[in-house]
């Protein structure tokens, strides 16, 4: 696992769950769970209003047409996830994966063995925060619950006289004692 990288493969839009799950089949019916740990399609919860005003909790991709392997790279790995039905290569000079960098990992949200991300910070249900960073940024709210392994909150932010739902990550915010 210690040779193990985040590299990012380029799919036809639209097929990246499909990519997924070829990938995990390839990696199950070879054997090669101790080559290839992870593979990811990075989403994120937006609601969106329908056009009748109704409001949905859906699921967007971060990356369309892009799926993050966490794998050791050798000629089989490389074999297997670039041959795999829907993708079109490696992001990388002439298709050459070039794995992600510790930063950008932490940058997208990834949170690896090494990162020292996964915080374990003291929130919990009822308190009041303020956002610090990101689109919500200022704004006040009150945790309705806490994802630990995800290190997200959901909050409660007053939206045109209402309470609604958002998830931010933990670092976002800042505990208002």
């Amino acid at each position: 696992m210690a040779d193990a990288k985040w590299y990012v493969v380029h799919t036809y839009s639209g097929y990246e769950n499909k990519v997924k799950a070829n990938i995990e089949k390839s990696i199950e019916n070879l054997g090669f769970q101790d080559f290839i740990f992870e593979v990811s399609v990075p989403v994120e919860e937006v609601i969106e209003t329908k056009a009748n005003g109704q409001k949905a909790k859906v699921q967007r991709k971060l990356f369309p047409g892009y799926v993050l392997v966490n794998m050791i790279m050798n000629d089989d790995t490389w074999y297997v996830v670039r041959n795999t039905r829907g993708v079109t290569g490696f992001v990388g000079p002439e298709s050459k994966p070039v794995p992600l960098t510790e930063e950008e990992i932490k940058y997208m949200g990834i949170h690896t063995a090494t990162s020292e991300d996964n915080l374990d910070i003291d929130i919990s249900e009822g308190d009041k925060i303020t956002v610090v960073n990101g689109a919500w940024i200022d704004t006040p709210g009150v945790v309705k619950s806490v994802n630990q392994a995800k290190q997200t909150i959901t909050i409660l932010v007053d939206m045109f006289g209402r309470d609604t739902e958002v998830e931010i990550g933990i670092k976002d915010v800042r505990v208002e004692r």
